[in-house]
């Protein structure tokens, strides 16, 4: 019957609101499920599926279907947003590993956002960010390399972005564009992200410049959407 996966639904909601699934409890077995429920696989699929995409379940590959609840990292956005301060005031762990590193020739949208001619070398990073050793986003960034030599090899040593600017002599900087989307994931970004294919993803852009008004990074990060939700902080 075609409401099926909507009894699945509200029998996993049910559970979570009575407490006999809390949040971090794991999921039994499709076949438990089916048979404490009475539904097929197929309806009880879509309603995980639901669920999942509206952040309450979190389905890790190879691991299984976990309660979730409320997306835990409420990440702020302002002029001077950093990723390390953000989950630390949460009291969240934050961390990450560059998964590659190299310098390329840069691209016509990338050099229209550094504000450099097409083709000047500039770093591109692969990195994945954790929160609480559990991922979090994956994240493409591009730098001058003329400006900061040294920056991927430092990336690589899993130094900070803001310390290796500090480092550089850019000792503050700010945000000048922010870009949010959403987006099915590629398949390699489902796998680094270890989400299904078929679960959203939130992309977000950004251009970073010095105090004088020069851009030093352009990113696209790509979170998970179930495990994170956005705050923009507008100044006075």
């Amino acid at each position: 019957m075609s409401g099926n996966w909507q009894i699945a639904r509200a029998w996993i909601m049910d559970s979570i609101a009575t407490r006999d699934l809390a949040q971090g409890d794991k999921l039994p077995t499709e076949q438990e499920l089916s048979r404490q429920i009475g539904v097929g696989r197929h309806s009880l699929r879509r309603a995980v599926a639901s669920l999942a995409a509206e952040g309450v379940l979190s389905v890790e590959q190879g691991r299984g279907t976990f309660v979730r609840g409320q997306p835990r990292i409420n990440y702020r956005i302002g002029r001077r947003t950093r990723f390390r301060e953000n989950l630390e005031s949460q009291g969240v762990k934050p961390g990450g590993e560059t998964i590659t590193a190299d310098i390329t020739p840069a691209e016509p949208d990338v050099a229209q956002e550094l504000s450099l001619p097409p083709g000047t070398p500039v770093h591109r990073i692969l990195g994945r960010s954790r929160a609480d050793d559990h991922p979090l986003g994956l994240n493409r960034s591009f730098h001058p390399a003329e400006r900061f030599p040294d920056l991927g090899v430092k990336r690589r040593s899993r130094m900070s972005v803001t310390d290796i600017y500090a480092s550089y002599g850019v000792t503050d900087y700010r945000r000048r564009t922010t870009t949010i989307y959403a987006r099915l994931p590629e398949k390699w970004e489902a796998k680094l992200l270890e989400q299904p294919a078929d679960q959203p993803v939130i992309v977000m852009c950004k251009t970073d410049e010095d105090l004088s008004g020069q851009p030093i990074g352009w990113s696209e990060a790509i979170y998970a959407a179930g495990r994170i939700r956005f705050t923009l902080d507008f100044p006075e």
